[in-house]
């Protein structure tokens, strides 16, 4: 039975009271049914005896009649006679009808029959005999007993059915009045028993019912405080969890600030070093010139002189520049570092950012590395204006020197040329590289923004997981309170 539900328990104990009730009414409707049967039966034993009485009442009415009329010969007495005489046949096939269950009892009026008809023809001799004959015969017959004896033995016959229904009157009787014993005996009993086992089964149900609810409500109990618990615990989560989003987008937006101006750096790199070719370019035509006429060499030699000098100054701006971008890299180095420590706090949620910032970090390296080869290129190139400047001063002293020596500064020349176009190469893919740099940025931006908007809904989940926790809480506690009141 433990492991019934609650509608089957229920159900069993209103079924097993309906039966018990059924049982009961059924045993009633039984007794109550032969009780009345008893009682039609004393009841038709009364309308026996009541025909019999009338029986022997028509008799003597009949007698009655025939003493008047032979003592006054008058035929106003013989009224009486009359009537019994037709009433005495319908009594007698009533008394048959009556008693049709009862063989013994046919028996005895078949027996009683014939008597019947030899007092009534006795009766009418009788009459015929005062009628014909006059008092006196009459008289003589009258005395002569015959009509007595005949009464005395209707009487007696009579007598033997009244005793036989009496017998049965007693007997069914004592059945009726134990068939009623017997019934209230039966309700009553039944009654208090069903009540009794109505209030075991209620209290065996409302029992069980009770340890069952109980120990899942207690089990409901415990496992709402472990809920609430847990939605504690993931509501002081969420809350780290979008206190230190915002502080990675905060870090973010300064990432992206510092990757277009490194952008922007790298713009100007590429401009100085497109300035940087086209004064190469100049210096080459200079020499081209000076190789048709070499004549012009001295008057070109302070025009050199002054382009090596405004080299060197631009030479000087790169390297400013370079240290810009260098500081640029590091601080881009150290930011990636912080966001791939961020990422890895953020577990599997941050995954995605620590490739971004893995791929940021590399790219700041090769920004570095750029920087280091450019830097290089630019000393190349301040060692070259220098070499050119003591050339042209010395070929500014010695024509005929600087004549032989003009392959020399053709060679120099084109030497910058190349590390002109190197550094302009270095500077695009600088712009290209921060351009990617700051894409990359955006699209982290974009994934932290997503994450702070889902560690915002996942606090507000949170919170709402909480509250029903404890409204769970609460409802347990009232429900134990209804299965179990001591539990309050």
């Amino acid at each position: 039975m433990r492991e019934w539900t609650f509608g089957k328990k229920v159900g069993a104990g209103f079924a097993v009271a309906s039966l018990i009730l059924a049982i009961v009414a059924l045993v009633g409707y039984l007794s109550v049914d032969q009780l009345i049967e008893s009682n039609r039966l004393v009841t038709h034993t009364h309308e026996v005896l009541g025909g019999l009485d009338k029986l022997l009442l028509r008799l003597v009415d009949a007698e009655t009649g025939e003493r008047g009329y032979i003592i006054t010969g008058n035929d106003a007495y013989l009224e009486p006679y009359r009537s019994a005489a037709d009433e005495i046949k319908r009594t007698l096939d009533e008394l048959r009808r009556l008693t049709a269950d009862s063989p013994v009892q046919q028996r005895r009026l078949d027996a009683l029959s014939p008597m019947l008809d030899a007092k009534v023809n006795q009766l009418a001799a009788t009459i015929e005999l005062r009628r014909t004959g006059g008092l006196e015969p009459a008289s003589r017959e009258v005395a002569s007993h015959l009509g007595k004896n005949l009464m005395d033995q209707l009487r007696g016959a009579v007598g033997e059915l009244k005793r036989e229904e009496e017998s049965l009157r007693a007997d069914r009787k004592g059945r009726a009045e134990s068939s009623a014993q017997t019934t209230k005996l039966i309700v009553s009993v039944g009654t208090i028993g069903g009540v009794l086992l109505i209030a075991v089964m209620g209290w065996l149900i409302t029992t069980s019912l009770s340890s069952q609810i109980g120990a899942a409500v207690q089990h409901v109990q415990s496992s709402s405080a472990e809920l609430q618990t847990a939605a504690n615990q993931q509501a002081t989560g969420a809350k780290e969890q979008s206190t230190a989003m915002n502080e990675i987008s905060t870090t973010i937006s300064e990432l992206l600030v510092t990757t277009r101006q490194i952008a922007e750096s790298a713009q100007r790199v590429a401009q100085i070093a497109e300035q940087t070719a086209s004064a190469a370019a100049s210096g080459d035509r200079t020499v081209v010139t000076a190789r048709e006429s070499i004549a012009a060499i001295r008057r070109q030699v302070d025009l050199v002189v002054g382009h090596m000098l405004e080299l060197g100054g631009k030479s000087q701006q790169i390297g400013a520049v370079l240290d810009i971008v260098s500081e640029l890299a590091e601080q881009t180095n150290i930011l990636a570092i912080n966001a791939t420590i961020e990422a890895a706090g953020a577990g599997e949620a941050g995954q995605r950012f620590a490739v971004v910032a893995d791929e940021i970090r590399k790219l700041a390296d090769r920004v570095a590395g750029s920087t280091k080869e450019i830097r290089t290129l630019i000393n190349d190139v301040r060692s070259a204006v220098n070499t050119t400047v003591m050339a042209t001063e010395t070929g500014s002293k010695a024509v005929d020197a600087g004549g032989k020596r003009f392959e020399e500064v053709l060679a120099a020349l084109q030497q910058i040329g190349g590390l002109v176009t190197t550094t302009t190469e270095a500077a695009r893919e600088i712009g290209l590289s921060t351009k990617q740099q700051a894409t990359a940025v955006e699209q982290v931006n974009v994934a932290i923004t997503n994450v702070a908007q889902t560690t915002r809904e996942t606090e507000a989940s949170s919170g709402q997981t909480l509250q029903t926790a404890s409204q769970l809480t609460l409802l347990s506690k009232d429900l134990l309170r209804l299965v179990q009141p001591q539990a309050a």
